[in-house]
């Protein structure tokens, strides 16, 4: 009979953001604190664990024995306000948001859960402005976050220039998909943008520059039917050896 892990529902009291913040924390069917282990991080999390079905996938990945098991933490967001305010690059909240995930969370979970205290075994995974402030995030913090996981992220010059700045791009591991046809996605305030170009723009930084780095294009647009397939593949390219 298949193993399943445990999900529980944890919540930490955020100084920087003065607020208390849900989370969401699976353990993977043979989790014990004799074993340290990675931990992948989710923006959105309630959606990767509904619509992206994050917890199955890792778990047919983990039977199947393509990938060793990890630790997820999804985090929900509130409402779509709440989400721009905190994962938009101009967003009022997004550099408290980012020390939040640096200096609270991280410690947070270490003191809780059996972790490996690497930076290549903490990723970070967001679709759309989540996928932003993840790449932010890692790209200002690669010592803490080594590895994140991009699906159609919302891409302008300042998320250009926060990855051209990277002065050690040998420090993260990048994976990069967008779909094809996202020309017009409307955006939480109702503006349609293009989103395929800036990617394909963020796709050449990458390339320039000595990251780890894969990046594929999906034929589909923007929404969980086209990155929900995508998970197997970018878990498997994270958490193989």
């Amino acid at each position: 009979m298949k193993q399943k892990g445990t999900t529980e529902d944890r919540f930490i009291k955020s100084e920087v953001l003065d607020e208390e913040i849900k989370l969401l924390v699976y353990l993977p069917p043979s989790y014990t604190p004799l074993l340290r282990y990675p931990v992948l991080i989710a923006q959105d999390g309630d959606d990767y664990f509904r619509l992206g079905r994050l917890a199955r996938s890792s778990e047919e990945l983990f039977e199947d024995g393509e990938i060793d098991e990890f630790i997820i933490v999804g985090i929900p967001y509130k409402d779509v306000q709440d989400r721009r305010k905190k994962y938009h690059p101009s967003g009022e909240q997004q550099s408290q948001y980012v020390r939040f995930l640096v200096n609270e969370l991280v410690p947070f979970i270490e003191a809780e859960y059996s972790t490996l205290e690497l930076a290549s075994a903490r990723v970070l995974i967001g679709d759309s402005l989540g996928a932003t402030v993840s790449l932010q995030t890692a790209a200002a913090y690669p010592r803490t976050f080594g590895k994140v996981i991009l699906q159609s992220p919302y891409v302008d010059d300042v998320v250009l220039k926060d990855v051209s700045d990277m002065k050690d791009p040998s420090l993260l591991s990048v994976y990069h998909v967008a779909g094809k046809q996202e020309t017009d996605v409307e955006t939480t305030n109702g503006q349609v943008k293009n989103f395929i170009e800036p990617n394909r723009e963020l796709n050449q930084l990458f390339s320039e520059r000595a990251f780890d780095y894969h990046y594929e294009e999906f034929e589909g647009g923007h929404s969980w039917k086209f990155w929900q397939p995508d998970i197997p593949k970018a878990l498997t390219f994270m958490f193989s050896d």
